[in-house]
């Protein structure tokens, strides 16, 4: 296990960035198409084929996942993601067109300071298809890909990944995008929410706090009144090898929510995009009602790790003003 979600057999990731722009975009990949549902839960989702995924339609399997920075420019990615799985002759078949499956979503980084000056095209479905070619087993985390000019509303945010296994064998991972309108830290202190659900010190091993006080209660939000809907969300793919139908997936990926409020705070915000992609890749039968409850219950644990990784390993971008990174202060 490398505490990835690639520790799931037959997923690999990829990232592709531009340090001069601070975006990139992270690619999702199945070996054979995934089953596959969405649950969105924050008020300013940026989402591609939200509806594919959704239990009431007909699609079952996708091919890939594309996450990227550049708010709605973004959505792109997922074209070249497509072009990529294209040319290795994946997708759903009709007839003589073959069409790959790749939904996606954003997080806005359009004011990080980065150059976003790229002229009449945005740069993001060829970045999209170099992090299509990037893919493997092994993918950096922190200030990469997707995660490379998000933010947090005190600390540098970034691309977290996690993985677990439930007491039957059945092996879940998540990946998550950080751009949270709230704070992945308790107060102004080196405390991640998440720290209960901690393992081998892999953010750091602070715990919590020995006494919470109100100020570290009080809310901490990403640009303060001057906030918009725009601005900030929390992107996560979680992906199991268990045997899922698509309803099971959109269940899972509900429960896997709960991570999300693990980890930041507030969460679920009128400002933020949050959500969950569930990807099942159909290995190992589990039981429909306890064996799905104790995988969400896992898979949420999981996406609270996934999200103080990526804030734990992120890197402050190097723009006058910019946010520090957890590393700066108190690594």
């Amino acid at each position: 296990m490398k505490n990835l979600i690639t520790d799931v057999s037959g997923v690999r990731v990829g990232h592709a960035q531009d340090e001069a722009l601070a975006s990139g975009v992270t690619a999702i990949l199945f070996d054979t198409p995934a089953v596959a549902s969405i649950d969105v839960r924050g008020g300013g989702p940026g989402t591609r084929e939200e509806a594919l995924l959704r239990p009431e339609s007909t699609l079952e399997a996708i091919d890939g996942i594309a996450l990227s920075g550049g708010s709605a420019l973004g959505l792109d990615a997922a074209g070249g993601v497509q072009a990529w799985l294209a040319e290795q002759g994946r997708g759903f078949r009709v007839r003589d067109a073959l069409i790959p499956i790749v939904p996606g979503a954003i997080c806005f980084d359009l004011l990080n300071g980065g150059n976003k000056a790229w002229g009449r095209f945005p740069p993001y479905r060829d970045l999209g298809y170099a992090a299509a070619c990037a893919v493997g087993g092994d993918f950096a985390l922190g200030s990469v890909g997707a995660g490379l000019g998000a933010t947090t509303a005190n600390l540098k945010g970034g691309l977290g990944s996690a993985s677990a296994q439930t007491e039957s064998g059945v092996t879940v991972g998540a990946l998550a995008v950080v751009n949270a309108v709230g704070s992945v830290t308790v107060g102004d202190g080196p405390w991640f929410w998440a720290a209960p659900f901690e393992k081998d010190n892999e953010f750091g091993g602070r715990g919590l706090p020995p006494a919470f006080t109100p100020d570290m209660l009080r809310a901490r939000l990403k640009g303060g009144p001057a906030v918009t809907p725009a601005e900030n969300t929390t992107l996560v793919v979680v992906v199991t090898d268990a045997v899922l139908t698509k309803p099971q997936a959109k269940r899972l990926a509900m429960i896997a929510h709960t991570g999300m409020a693990r980890a930041i705070y507030p969460v679920h915000a009128t400002t933020d995009g949050d959500v969950v992609f569930a990807a099942a890749t159909g290995k190992k039968p589990i039981d429909p009602l306890f064996g799905l409850t104790e995988l969400g219950m896992v898979a949420a644990n999981t996406v609270a790790r996934a999200i103080a990784r990526g804030v734990h390993a992120a890197t402050a971008l190097p723009f006058l003003g910019a946010l520090p990174a957890w590393g700066d202060r108190f690594g």
